[in-house]
C-alpha cells in the first residue's frame, strides 16, 4: 500500500487468523466459548469472595480484583475479534484502534501490578506473620491497589503519547487481531528508533522491576518456608502461595514470549499465536488455577 498521512488514515485492516470462510464459524465457536469461560470463571471468583466472610482477607481482595482485571483485559480485545469473525470484516477505525491498545495497556498493566502486590502480600504473611495482620491492613490494602491503578493508567497515556507523535504510516493492515503497539511502530514511515527506545525503556520500568521484587520476594518466601521444622508446615505455607505462583509463571512466561517473539520472529502467525496466549489463555487459566490450587477458594465456590 501507498504511504499515507495521519490525516487521511481513517482505519486500519486487522489480519486475524483466517481469512477462509470455511473455517470462520469454527473460530468463532472457539473464541466465543474462551471469552465466555474467562468470564463466568472470573465473575465466581469474584462473587466468592465477596459472599464468604471467610475470604474478607487482603490475599482474596487483590485476587478479586485480579479476576476483575481479567475479565477486563479480555474484553478489550477478543469481542471485537469475535465479531470481525461473525461478519468476516477486520476493519478497527483509527481512534479505535487506539482506544483498543489504550485499554490493553491498562488492563495488561493492572494485571501486572496486581500480581506483584499478591506477591509482596504473600511475602509479608509467610515471613512476617505475627506484623502481617498490622501491616497488611484495610488502609493500607486499598493505597496498593490506588498503586496499581495509577501506574496501569500512566503507563497507558505514556504509549498513548508516542502513538499520537506517528505522522504517517507506510501500511494499514495490522499482522494480529488487535491493534497491538509494536505493529503500529513497525508501520509508521518516521524513524521508529526513539519510539522504539522509548517503548521498551517503559516496558523496563513497569515491568523489569515488579518481576525483579517478585523473584526477591519468592526467594525469601522458599527460604523461610525451608526453616519450618514440620513437613506438614511447609507444605501448608507452600499450598497459601502456589496458586499465585503459578499464575506468575504463567502470565510472566506467555507475557516475555510475546516481546520475544515480536523481537526476535518475522513470522506475523507465531506473533498473534503468543499474543492469543498472553491475551486470552491466560486470563481464562487463572480461575481454575486459583480454584483448583486453593482450598479456601473451592470451599467458598
Amino acid at each position: 500500500m501507498k504511504t499515507q498521512n495521519l490525516t487521511s488514515v481513517s482505519e486500519f485492516h486487522l489480519m486475524g487468523f483466517s481469512q477462509n470462510p470455511n473455517q470462520q464459524l469454527v473460530l468463532f465457536g472457539v473464541f466465543l466459548s474462551m471469552y465466555l469461560v474467562t468470564v463466568l470463571g472470573n465473575l465466581i471468583i469474584t462473587m466468592a469472595v465477596i459472599s464468604d466472610s471467610h475470604l474478607h482477607t487482603p490475599m482474596y481482595f487483590f485476587l478479586s480484583n485480579l479476576s476483575l482485571s481479567d475479565i477486563c483485559f479480555i474484553s478489550t480485545t477478543v469481542p471485537k475479534m469475535i465479531v470481525d469473525t461473525l461478519t468476516h470484516s477486520r476493519v478497527i477505525s483509527y481512534v479505535g484502534c487506539l482506544t483498543q491498545m489504550s485499554f490493553y495497556i491498562f488492563f495488561g498493566c493492572m494485571d501486572h501490578m496486581v500480581l506483584t502486590v499478591m506477591g509482596y502480600d504473600r511475602f509479608v504473611a509467610i515471613c512476617y506473620p505475627l506484623h502481617y495482620p498490622i501491616i497488611m491492613n484495610p488502609f493500607f490494602s486499598v493505597f496498593l491497589l490506588s498503586v496499581c491503578f495509577l501506574i496501569s493508567f500512566l503507563d497507558s497515556q505514556m504509549h498513548n503519547m508516542i502513538a499520537l507523535q506517528l505522522t504517517c504510516f507506510k501500511n494499514v493492515e495490522i499482522a494480529n487481531f488487535f491493534c497491538e503497539p509494536s505493529q503500529l511502530l513497525n508501520h509508521t514511515c518516521s524513524d521508529p528508533f526513539t519510539n522504539i527506545i522509548l517503548m521498551y525503556l517503559f516496558v523496563v520500568i513497569f515491568g523489569f522491576f515488579p518481576i525483579s521484587w517478585n523473584l526477591y520476594s519468592y526467594y525469601k518466601i522458599v527460604s523461610s518456608i525451608l526453616k519450618v521444622p514440620s513437613s506438614g508446615g511447609r507444605h501448608k505455607a507452600f499450598s497459601t502461595c502456589g496458586s499465585h505462583l503459578s499464575v506468575v509463571c504463567l502470565f510472566y512466561g506467555t507475557g516475555i514470549g510475546v516481546y520475544l517473539s515480536s523481537a526476535l520472529s518475522q513470522s506475523p502467525r507465531k506473533c498473534m499465536v503468543a499474543s492469543l496466549m498472553y491475551t486470552v489463555v491466560t486470563p481464562m487459566l487463572n480461575p481454575f488455577i486459583y480454584s483448583l490450587r486453593n482450598r479456601d477458594m473451592k470451599k467458598a465456590i
